[in-house]
């Protein structure tokens, strides 16, 4: 950070974390004309889990009804698409499949149907063999639920117009910078920020911990914040392959959902590109490399439902990092959101296990926040 004139003065908001997250809530505070800072680790915004993803639009599908999840999703979704039409960010709404092979699977599929109208999503069709395969002839399944408004995205694109918006209204990402202490002082937060080797002192209004693998870490430095408002993140590894041939596919395929995500499948990209995964691999810390070993383990599942997969044809491609605030054995989480009426602590909010879905429901989680500024911090 530069020891320019406008960091020794009391800043209005500090947002810590440059991806899609951060971005989003940035942009949004700073329309509403507030002075907005973002500190960012990295060399660029977005390394992390926001370039490391699938890059779907999910429709709202698998969460329980009224959790944050379910209700951020649906909104974001139609904030995102309506986002991207103004600023003319690529997408593809091309629909997702999500097939059955067993009895079990279908009745899922039925749960998963009823999950989605519970969350306002009316428009998924239950198909059965013929129809599903209809739709894609090159499946393998029994049944499969048909969702029109899930579609795919460059999340770069999207990213890269966030800050524009944000740097358009006042605001200013600060890269290679890191939070490594708060404490609070006169009703203010006092940031010690580390740039260039030099640690800095900072005062601010307002702090946002939306640093995503690092959030916990980020939130046990600040002083004073009670330890049972810290949850525990844990780390899940998602390997993507990609594959090196022609395939018959126009739509996303997805398996009924597998304890930890939502089952090896296959997504496209703008280009009509396939990939496949994530996978979930439960790690102690974020390693960024594709275990190549992984792919037997890829080609069994995708066998399940297309047949035909030349196994020699995937290829490593990238991986991704999920922050979970549950265990590998614990029902699915929650995105969690607090504000100083939860933890106590004046002009934080702290933001934890945001991952899928959210890229879909960033604008939306953009507009949580924001209520949670307006009536707890100013």
């Amino acid at each position: 950070m530069n020891n320019s004139q406008p960091y020794k003065n009391t800043l209005d908001v500090v947002v810590v974390g440059a991806g899609v997250i951060g971005l989003s809530i940035a942009r949004k505070l700073a329309l509403a004309g507030r002075e907005v800072i973002v500190l960012e680790r990295n060399s660029n915004i977005g390394k992390e889990i926001s370039s490391r993803n699938s890059e779907v639009i999910h429709a709202g599908i698998y969460y329980p009804q009224n959790t944050l999840k379910a209700k951020l999703c649906t909104r974001g979704k139609a904030m995102l698409y309506a986002y991207c039409d103004e600023k003319s960010i690529s997408y593809n709404r091309c629909g997702k499949l999500i097939v059955a092979s067993t009895e079990n699977q279908k009745k899922t599929l039925d749960t998963l149907q009823n999950c989605a109208l519970a969350n306002g999503v009316e428009d998924t069709q239950i198909l059965d063999e013929i129809e599903a395969r209809k739709l894609e002839p090159a499946i393998k399944c029994s049944a499969g639920l048909f969702s029109p408004s899930t579609g795919i995205i460059d999340s770069h694109q999207f990213m890269l117009s966030l800050h524009a918006d944000l740097e358009n209204a006042g605001g200013k990402v600060v890269l290679l910078t890191e939070l490594v202490g708060a404490c609070t002082k006169n009703n203010q937060l006092l940031l010690q920020i580390k740039s260039d080797g030099e640690l800095i002192s900072i005062a601010s209004q307002c702090m946002i911990n939306c640093a995503g693998l690092d959030g916990s870490n980020v939130a046990k430095n600040i002083n004073k914040l009670d330890k049972k408002h810290i949850p525990e993140t844990r780390y899940a590894r998602g390997n993507y392959f990609a594959y090196q041939e022609k395939h018959p596919f126009q739509h996303l395929i997805y398996p009924v959902p597998e304890p930890g995500g939502l089952g090896i499948h296959l997504t496209l990209d703008l280009d009509g590109k396939a990939r496949f995964g994530p996978d979930v691999e439960w790690v102690e810390k974020p390693i960024y490399s594709v275990d190549a070993h992984r792919r037997d383990q890829f080609f069994q599942a995708i066998s399940n439902y297309w047949p035909n997969i030349k196994r020699e044809s995937l290829k490593p491609d990238y991986a991704g990092i999920r922050p979970k605030i549950v265990g590998p054995n614990d029902s699915p989480g929650d995105f969690m959101i607090q504000g100083p009426h939860t933890h106590g602590i004046s002009g934080l909010i702290n933001l934890f296990g945001i991952e899928s879905p959210g890229l879909t429901a960033s604008l939306a989680i953009s507009e949580h926040v924001m209520e949670i500024f307006s009536k707890e911090i100013m």
